[in-house]
């Protein structure tokens, strides 16, 4: 085993050694998000190692329902909670988190001409979950009465990102256990996140929940499946010449599967509601 995958594997014991914690303090939605997060990439992973870059329909299905879930759900669980907090306060939330999203684009993409010692894509996923963990852990912690929709629908995505990533890594040669370690980030830093208490005041809180909506709003319309030249989905297309014609046929697989996402998680409201 490599050092690499070991960093993963440490990742995984520390995290079930966080769960106990978080079990002991009654978080159990949260560790059931975690576990869900870590479950869903360890399992796309090697499905998308062994698949390598064959399956273009199903990566845009795996991203296109990921986003609509991620987007109904921050649109209909967040937003009115910032906006309840503080009407402008929250507004400004979720701008200040759609601007920042967007400006973490800028810095992974100045990172990626460093010679960083994992592998880039490693890094960015990593990055991203411990996050994106640490939101979810504030937001939980500070309001347990969320119930398990939101949290579910908001790590929908690191399924079709691990299967993305272990193809890439694949292709270079790379092993896919090394993506064990963003399995796991959501989880790490959302046991330790969701201690944090937040003050009372409206304010603040409306500008935690806008910033957590802003972020993961941001996060939903990055994985929205594009199918253009140049894009991921046109990347592991497996034919030669113009690709036209087939990308306009999977940009109709990106509309339905982007709308039976969030149609999804109106079903799951109506059941649990």
């Amino acid at each position: 085993m490599g050092s690499r995958s070991r960093v993963g594997v440490a990742a995984v014991v520390t995290l079930a050694l966080l769960s106990v914690l978080a079990a002991g303090a009654g978080q159990w939605k949260l560790l059931g998000i975690s576990w869900v997060a870590f479950a869903a990439m360890a399992v796309a992973a090697p499905l998308g190692a062994r698949a390598r870059r064959e399956h273009a329909n199903r990566l845009v299905w795996g991203y296109g329902l990921a986003s609509g879930a991620m987007v109904t759900s921050a649109a209909v669980f967040l937003v009115p909670q910032a906006i309840g907090h503080h009407t402008q306060y929250g507004g400004f939330g979720i701008a200040l988190g759609l601007l920042l999203g967007f400006a973490s684009h800028t810095v992974g993409h100045r990172l990626s001409h460093l010679d960083l010692p994992m592998d880039r894509t490693v890094a960015e996923l990593s990055a991203h979950a411990l996050s994106a963990g640490a939101i979810i852990g504030i937001v939980y912690g500070n309001m347990p009465e969320l119930g398990l929709t939101l949290g579910l629908a908001i790590v929908s995505h690191k399924g079709p990102a691990g299967y993305a990533a272990a193809s890439r890594l694949a292709d270079k040669g790379g092993d896919w256990t090394v993506l064990l370690l963003p399995a796991t980030g959501v989880g790490l830093t959302a046991i330790l996140a969701s201690f944090v208490g937040l003050p009372a005041g409206g304010a603040i809180r409306g500008v935690v929940f806008g910033f957590a909506a802003g972020v993961f709003l941001h996060v939903a319309m990055d994985f929205l499946p594009r199918c253009e030249l140049g894009s991921e989905v046109h990347d592991v297309l497996t034919v030669d010449g113009d690709a036209h014609a087939l990308l306009d046929r999977l940009r109709v697989h990106a509309v339905a599967s982007t709308g039976l996402g969030g149609l999804a998680v109106f079903v799951a409201w109506l059941a649990l509601a």
